[in-house]
């Protein structure tokens, strides 16, 4: 549960803006913004990963629906993605 989804970033929000409002609320893992591959450009979402749960889930209540960065975001659990889907034969 360490691990949360920040959607709705600005533009201008990068990694280090990211990982420094979400410092104030315990130690993190990383803090990134997902890119574009093709452009580089922010996806207008990222992911912040805490050393301990109950400093994520204090992120997640005081930082859900607050603005950063110009923008109303939004924070949630990151869900567990493993595995690499499906893939079907005939």
């Amino acid at each position: 549960m360490s691990k949360l989804f920040v959607r709705s970033l600005s533009w201008e929000t990068n990694d280090d803006s990211l990982k420094s409002k979400f410092s104030e609320f315990g130690v993190l893992e990383e803090a990134v913004v997902v890119k574009d591959r093709e452009t580089g450009r922010s996806r207008g979402f990222g992911f912040v990963k805490y050393t301990n749960d109950n400093d994520a889930k204090m992120a997640m209540d005081k930082m859900d629906g607050t603005e950063l960065d110009g923008r109303t975001i939004s924070v949630v659990i990151a869900e567990d993605r493993r595995g690499g889907g499906g893939g079907g034969g005939g």
